[in-house]
């Protein structure tokens, strides 16, 4: 989107539109499900363990079955996984609504079903992610992010106060009954979308090569793994603020469960103005300064929670804690999303989760545990040095600046007319490239082939050798395998314009007549006594 352009423009896409209005449903419904979920569990148990567990029930399956997911995403008819996932949490909810009525309800069963409504959450977010790719341009990305956070923020500053005053006045059960009916719209909304159709000319990855490709390309890429370190950090110990707040509630502010859902609202108050925020920071700041504002931030309001009595100053740490929750985590999406290819986005989307929301899941029960065994506000505290530690972290592993790469497919590759009659499924399959290079250029030469290792690996290269002839020692030989013909095409369809720069370095370096020599070789296991492969006729 041009410089100085507003995000809301992005309003004008009607399916864009459509969703992301729909969407706002659905997230009011989960906000008022948590609040009557954490607020039961006070009820049910007096364990502070057990009432940071209902946050860490949900956000445990996220990091459990995200990759699962994320291959869905990648592999799959993203709306169609939406689908299925968005009926499934419908079904969960209205039995947790029925168990509830019926007053059959037990600390674990209120776990068990926060726990599948989690394990839908986790088969959605990737392919919901991954769409925003699919609707709008690379250039509206961060735009299109930003949005769907503000919108999500805009419930949650209303959403808590609303659960809070229906469990009040109705009962949990009431809160676990709008969820149930906030599932319909966007139900309805991407039934009527009619998503584009993605060409799929070669076979449809094998689950296991699938999970091995997004983990070796996310492996590969140390942007990514910082994005994603930085993530874990902060999701382990800013959780600790929204896992225990019920208790800081109850306990400290000595209040109900009416306040609890506007200290609620106040973070997603502040969340909003972070939201609105986002695009003049980032005019303004590299993504790295803005992260570690975020972090230092979260934990000076993580502090001040975890001494103050007074409602009034706890819900402006609330506020500022909210902004820059949302600085934070939209800032780590969005380099996420725009930091990797189309092919293996959802899975790269999928790790990231894994890690942020494995980080919450294993917070919500450690400063559990700690505000169980030790004190409220030790819990707090340790929370908000664990924060400054990840803001610490970033003057040694900054985040990248997303956008600064073309990840677009380079669509040079013309898959080479074979003598031999292969298939997809034909191998394994073994590459060598032949490379003259000038004794002076060697230094330059092995630079750009440490890169080039990283890309043929993290594209699905394996065995990767490079070879220098003993008796003519200008002549080089890049070696690498693929287990089938079909992934050697997939293998070079994956090159983006970010990679073109070290293959045009390399076939400079080249001192051999015309450009780097190929050889495509399929490798024979056993030598049969007669040959099983038909050479096509020539002409």
């Amino acid at each position: 989107m041009p410089q100085g352009v507003s995000p809301l423009q992005l309003f004008r896409n009607q399916t864009f539109r459509m969703l992301w209005v729909a969407a706002l449903a659905s997230n009011f419904g989960g906000l008022v499900q948590a609040v009557g979920a954490a607020w039961m569990m006070t009820s049910l148990s007096n364990s502070e363990r057990m009432v940071a567990l209902v946050q860490g029930s949900v956000t445990l399956p996220i990091m459990v079955f995200s990759l699962l997911a994320g291959v869905f995403a990648d592999n799959f008819d993203r709306r169609r996984v939406m689908l299925i996932a968005q009926g499934f949490m419908f079904a969960v909810s209205v039995a947790l609504t029925l168990m509830a009525y019926e007053g059959l309800l037990t600390p674990w069963t209120l776990l068990g079903f926060t726990f599948l409504i989690g394990c839908g959450t986790a088969l959605h977010n990737p392919s919901w992610q991954a769409t925003m790719g699919d609707i709008v341009s690379r250039e509206d990305l961060p735009s299109a992010v930003s949005l769907n956070s503000m919108g999500f923020n805009l419930m949650r500053s209303i959403g808590p106060a609303a659960g809070g005053a229906i469990v009040a006045l109705a009962g949990a059960a009431a809160a676990f009954a709008v969820n149930a009916l906030s599932y319909i719209a966007i139900i309805v909304a991407l039934l009527r979308w009619r998503a584009p159709v993605r060409e799929q000319r070669l076979p449809r990855e094998p689950m296991g090569s699938a999970f091995s490709a997004g983990l070796r390309y996310v492996a590969m890429s140390p942007n990514l793994m910082r994005v994603i370190l930085r993530g874990f950090l902060f999701g382990l110990a800013a959780i600790a603020l929204q896992a225990l707040l019920p208790l800081v509630v109850r306990q400290t502010l000595q209040g109900s469960a009416f306040l609890y859902g506007v200290m609620l609202g106040c973070f997603g108050i502040g969340a909003v103005g972070g939201a609105l925020a986002n695009v003049r920071l980032r005019a303004r700041f590299v993504n790295e300064q803005i992260a570690r504002g975020a972090f230092l931030g979260f934990a000076a309001a993580t502090g001040i929670l975890a001494f103050s009595t007074q409602a009034v100053l706890s819900g402006a740490a609330l506020l500022l804690a909210g902004a820059c929750w949302v600085l934070a985590l939209s800032m780590f999406n969005v380099t996420i999303q725009l930091s990797t290819p189309r092919w293996v986005v959802g899975r790269a989307i999928a790790l990231y989760q894994t890690g942020t929301f494995g980080g919450m899941a294993s917070g919500s029960w450690l400063w559990g545990a700690v505000a169980q065994h030790g004190t409220l506000e030790l819990a707090l505290l340790g929370a908000a040095g664990v924060l400054v530690a990840g803001a610490l972290i970033g003057l040694r592993l900054p985040l990248p600046e997303f956008g600064a790469l073309n990840l677009d497919p380079l669509n040079r590759f013309r898959e080479p007319v074979l003598r031999l009659d292969l298939t997809y499924r034909s191998g394994p399959v073994m590459v060598m490239v032949d490379y003259v290079i000038d004794p002076a250029d060697v230094p330059e030469f092995l630079a750009a082939m440490s890169q080039r290792r990283r890309i043929r690996i993290r594209d699905g290269a394996q065995q990767w050798v490079l070879l220098r002839d003993l008796e003519n020692p200008e002549q080089w030989s890049e070696s690498y395998h693929v287990p089938t013909w079909g992934e050697y095409v997939r293998h070079n369809e994956r090159r983006t314009h970010a990679d073109a720069e070290v293959s045009d370095r390399l076939r400079a370096l080249h001192r051999g007549p015309g450009s780097p020599r190929v050889h495509r070789m399929i490798e024979r296991q056993t030598v049969p006594r007669h040959d099983d492969m038909r050479i096509k006729p020539q002409g």
